[in-house]
């Protein structure tokens, strides 16, 4: 009897053995990493008597798997060759009892491993999402989207199957081993060390099957990334494809990503296919000794025919948990690669935190002010801002402008912290916002993006986001104030409807409503707000604008301007070019100095006004 632990056990098939193998193709770290262990060991800990308690159901089903054959041969040799039936009925009722009681235990094990490894695969996802969540922008610009939803999915996976099952099952397969080899040497030790010769030959094929595994599935793994990476890529992309008509050539590329990752998983394949019959050839062969060398003893008289039969079941059930340690051999390597990862990504710094007794921010006036700041994005590129200066006063609005690259969205990030200063200071009302806690200076500074995010949940779940404490009214004056009243309410469930993924029902123009009611329904002191540049038709923009202005009364704002008018009704505009000001002033003075502003002026606002 196969002692796999889990919801199901695992499979002799080779696909199934592939699978288990294909888990664990990427390893490329240390086989055994003992800070990777301890760290996830101590996500078991919390269920340590559950999983005693399973250790304890192991020792019990390894035991009754052992028990069986011999009371098979006991029936034999006791009861059935002397023909005692009243015997034979006990042993029978025996063996019967003995096999409700395996499937009871069984069941019970199975049950509480797969409650503890659900209950540790949620525990660790929640821990790397809430990591994320506070992990700097920084982690999230460097880091692909697709490689980190891995980590949480498929890698907390492999280490709950090791977690959860795989230890218990490498305890209980090592039991059976070690007691079908006290069993058999202690009924024949000569028919069983004449069964052990194919053991060495197992072993050696094992080992060379398992080296040659890691690198084959490796690529297995890896031109799976690549498929998924090329899909996803080609999906988000799908209307720029139909767009340039370039379907034919995505299909293509596709078709050769497709075909490396067909030829890598039948080369892995192949593997299985000549490592699998070799394990039950060798099972086999193991038999006909039996077979063939316990006959010969039992027409000697030097066994009985009950220990034969009982060597022909323990060599059944002897292969089967090699295979099974074979399978927690990858799963451990996989364990361990994934391991390595997930520990990594909790272990990871977080660069922007609360300092030590940071009070919250207590935003009086709305003065923004860059003393001497500058930034670079790592330690080793540029830097990308040099000694900028710049003071807002409150309640007014100051318009960023200058070409593309220049550093405007930087200096708004910085204004939000979502990253800090390499040099200088960014101070609000005269307090360092390095000084104050996040939350607060992030509930008092709101960001409207260019393009704004927008959930897949209903209208008013968008606009409550900041605010979920909202009431139905107060979302929907939100909404009259962003001018987005109007076009919700002509949507077919109103402020019910669902926003679809990317807001793709919904215009650009109606998302940037959308987001200026969010802001609005949180009150913020400070705005920074990127304005789109995307085509809207003429009754949005006016709505937008109409919108924008009034967001921005009585409030400190800080403007990527795209547009003309946003420029003229700004009080102050700096003009950044290659990191730094060039000029500063408002739109009339700039103007008359005649430099990049008026440059600019000339080829991007005034060509933003033609019909």
């Amino acid at each position: 009897m196969s002692l796999s632990i889990g919801p199901s056990s695992s499979g002799l098939g080779p696909r199934s053995l592939l699978e288990d193998f294909g888990s664990a193709g990427d390893q490329s770290g240390q086989v055994y990493n003992p800070r990777v262990v301890r760290r996830m060991l101590s996500y078991l800990a919390p269920h340590r008597w559950r999983m005693v308690s399973a250790f304890f159901l192991t020792l019990v089903e390894a035991g009754l798997t052992l028990l069986t054959p011999y009371l098979i041969k006991v029936a034999i040799d006791q009861y059935i060759i002397p023909g005692d039936r009243q015997g034979l009925v006990r042993v029978s009722v025996f063996l019967a009892i003995s096999f409700v009681i395996l499937f009871t235990v069984s069941s019970i094990q199975r049950y509480i491993l797969s409650w503890v490894g659900q209950k540790v695969l949620t525990t660790l996802r929640a821990d790397l999402f809430n990591k994320l969540q506070h992990l700097q922008q920084a982690y999230h610009d460097r880091h692909i989207v697709g490689v980190t939803v891995s980590r949480v999915i498929n890698d907390v996976a492999e280490i709950n199957e090791l977690l959860s099952q795989g230890v218990i099952t490498l305890l209980g397969d090592l039991v059976v081993l070690v007691g079908i080899i006290i069993v058999m040497l202690s009924m024949s030790p000569r028919l069983a060390l004449l069964t052990f010769i194919v053991l060495p030959i197992m072993l050696a094929a094992t080992w060379l099957f398992s080296r040659q595994a890691r690198k084959a599935f490796r690529e297995t793994r890896s031109s799976v990334a690549a498929v998924v990476g090329d899909l996803a890529m080609d999906i988000n992309g799908m209307r720029a494809i139909q767009a340039f008509t370039r379907e034919k050539t995505s299909q293509e590329r596709f078709e050769q990503v497709n075909l490396k990752n067909r030829n890598a998983y039948i080369n892995a394949m192949n593997l299985s296919f000549i490592f699998l019959p070799g394990i039950e050839f060798l099972g086999m062969l193991a038999t006909v000794i039996v077979l063939w060398f316990g006959g010969h003893y039992v027409l000697g008289a030097t066994v009985t025919l009950g220990v034969m039969v009982a060597f022909l079941s323990y060599v059944t059930r002897f292969f089967q948990p090699i295979q099974e340690l074979s399978r927690i051999y990858t799963t451990f390597q996989s364990a361990m690669a994934g391991g390595e990862q997930v520990v990594k990504l909790l272990d990871t710094p977080l660069e922007i935190t609360d300092i030590p007794g940071a009070n919250k921010l207590d935003l009086q006036k709305g003065e923004i002010q860059l003393k001497g700041v500058s930034f670079r994005y790592n330690a080793d590129l540029p830097k990308v801002l040099h000694d900028i200066n710049m003071l807002i006063p409150p309640g007014k609005t100051a318009a960023l402008v200058g070409p593309t690259g220049a550093g405007k969205t930087t200096i708004a990030n910085l204004i939000t912290r979502f990253y800090d200063v390499t040099e200088g200071i960014v101070t609000i009302d005269g307090v360092d916002i390095r000084d104050v806690t996040n939350n607060s200076l992030r509930r008092q500074v709101r960001v409207i993006s260019q393009d704004p995010f927008l959930f897949s949940r209903s209208i008013a779940e968008n606009i409550r986001f900041g605010n979920p404490e909202a009431s139905d009214e107060e979302v929907i004056s939100a909404a009259r104030q962003a001018n987005a009243h109007d076009f919700i309410s002509r949507l077919p469930e109103g402020y019910n409807t669902r926003v679809l993924e990317g807001g793709v029902n919904l215009s650009q123009g109606q998302r940037q409503l959308l987001s200026i009611a969010r802001a609005l329904l949180t009150d913020p002191g400070v705005l920074i707000l990127d304005e789109a540049t995307a085509n809207i038709d003429s009754v949005t923009e006016a709505l937008l604008q109409d919108a924008i202005a009034r967001m921005l009364k009585r409030r400190t704002a800080v403007v990527i301007a795209h547009r003309l008018s946003t420029v003229r009704n700004a009080d102050l505009v700096f003009v950044i070019d290659e990191g730094k000001i060039v000029e500063q002033g408002t739109h009339e003075s700039l103007l008359a100095m005649n430099g990049l502003y008026a440059q600019l002026y000339e080829r991007q606002f005034m060509d933003r006004q033609q019909p």
